[in-house]
């Protein structure tokens, strides 16, 4: 372990060079620190004085190596909006494993820090703005209790890089249990030469994240089922919050059961399951409503690459991938159900209730009320800032008091339940824009107080009464773009 706590361990390398290419930062003129993940920093084990000081900023832009790196780019494919391509990181680094003090292993990889052999023509730079959004959306869901990748820091440059407009240059220091993707396997199936690859990456992914596999009868079946568990459990918390990735391509996937990869990303504000945010996705593929079945989409491409491995009989392959995949849906219905419980007091379980929510929703839809302060305002028993109709609400209100008396634990219980699943604040996107403007100005106070409130979006606190506030009234709908 070197002096300020990076504690390398380089394991990926070990997998077949068809994985990964040897790559370096590309070393950057005037670097400067905005923003450090101080609880971040302390919880990998490494030197907070000393990530603060110069040292700390050369590692974090990729000038300086730290000891123990031995930095790689990634190779991966993916379909993006449902059409096949050979990808890979084509504008980030991975430095390797920090292994913390608990013994837990993440990995360190440095975005915007260059071109790489797959940047396919890009320059391999980000724009400060994205990565600082990248820092906050991804940081909040952290808050929210949501699987994410974190961010530890976002430095700027020095040098300005060029899209629609010139934007000041900026690296992401980005923190993930691992980038293993749906797209590693679809690059390790389409471009491995031989079985044996797949099989090597297959079991580095079981051994990393899912260890207790290897005691099965068929460890790569039981790896299929774990990985649709994670994610029908991932994409569902994401529903419960209204939130929107915007861009789930198979690339975007993390095996482990990370939300990862913040691009066009957003929170609805009014409940409507067709929101789009994504400039991109004209037709809605990535909609709210569609994020269930579309992580199911990516899955049965994901059950695709393994089925070599799976049975060495194809068809007898494809019907027992068949057989895990038909609980995807299934289980995401489960799990989000059970959120949904929560998050209007149900300790127990009525036939019914699921249809008492969906009326909820729909009483909510058709009267353009927000998701967020919907939920916060049943559970602090006052409506006033949901945008709802109180008549055609009430009737509903009855019917759910009604069911919460059907229940052992009183109305106070159920109140406390609520608090831990409907947060009072989320990262509104107005907010989101303010702070990001600001920034590109060389302004980060107000960045800085956003993600104390985001910190704890349960507390239900007066500081977060602020932020809680709906965006001013628009005829244009707010729109996300790629971080390109």
């Amino acid at each position: 372990m070197s002096e300020n706590g990076w504690n390398f361990a380089n394991t990926y390398i070990k997998l077949p060079e068809l994985f990964f290419k040897k790559q370096n930062p590309t070393p950057v003129s005037d670097p400067k620190v905005v923003i450090i993940n101080n609880a971040l920093a302390e919880s990998l084990g490494l030197n907070i004085e000393s990530l603060h000081q110069e040292d700390g900023t050369e590692i974090l832009v990729g000038n300086k190596i730290p000891h123990g790196s031995l930095p790689i780019s990634q190779a991966y494919a993916g379909h993006q909006f449902g059409h096949f391509t050979m990808l890979g990181d084509g504008r980030a680094v991975l430095l390797g494993e920090q292994i913390t003090p608990k013994g837990q292993r993440f990995d360190i990889q440095l975005k915007g820090s260059g071109p790489t052999p797959f940047s396919r023509g890009g320059d391999g730079r980000a724009a400060l703005g994205p990565m600082l959004r990248e820092y906050i959306i991804s940081e909040a869901m952290y808050g929210l209790g949501i699987p994410t990748t974190r961010s530890l820091a976002v430095a700027i440059t020095g040098e300005p890089i060029y899209r629609e407009a010139v934007q000041p240059g900026a690296v992401l220091s980005r923190v993930a249990a691992s980038h293993i993707r749906v797209g590693t396997f679809q690059y390790a199936k389409k471009w491995g030469t031989t079985v044996e690859e797949l099989q090597a990456l297959t079991d580095y992914t079981i051994d990393r994240h899912f260890p207790e596999l290897n005691d099965e009868d068929n460890s790569y079946l039981s790896f299929l089922r774990a990985v649709i568990d994670r994610q029908a459990s991932l994409i569902s918390k994401w529903q419960l919050v209204g939130f929107i990735h915007g861009v789930m391509n198979t690339d975007n996937m993390a095996i482990s059961g990370e939300t990862i990869d913040y691009g066009p990303c957003a929170f609805m504000d009014t409940y409507d399951p067709d929101t789009v945010f994504s400039s991109i996705d004209r037709n809605g593929r990535y909609a709210y409503k569609n994020q269930p079945p579309i992580g199911g989409w990516n899955l049965v491409r994901f059950a695709e690459s393994l089925l070599p491995l799976i049975h060495e009989d194809e068809e007898k392959a494809v019907q027992l991938a068949q057989q895990e995949m038909d609980q995807y849906l299934v289980l995401c219905q489960k799990y989000w159900l059970s959120g949904m419980r929560a998050k209007i007091g149900l300790f127990n379980e009525e036939s019914e209730d699921e249809k008492l929510i969906q009326e909820l929703l729909e009483i909510m839809k058709n009267q353009k009320a927000d998701y967020t302060n919907t939920f916060q305002g049943l559970t602090i028993e006052d409506m006033k800032d949901s945008g709802l109709s109180l008549n055609e609400f009430n009737v509903w209100k009855q019917k759910w008091e009604d069911r919460l008396n059907r229940q052992d634990e009183n109305k106070t219980s159920s109140l406390n339940l609520m608090k831990n699943y409907n947060p009072a604040v989320i990262p509104r996107n107005h907010r989101v824009e303010e702070v990001l403007e600001a920034a590109n100005e060389g302004v980060f106070q107000e960045m800085n107080k956003l993600l104390e409130v985001l910190a704890n979006p349960y507390e239900y606190n007066l500081s977060q009464v602020e932020y809680a506030k709906l965006p001013p009234e628009t005829d244009r709908p707010y729109r996300t773009f790629c971080g390109t």
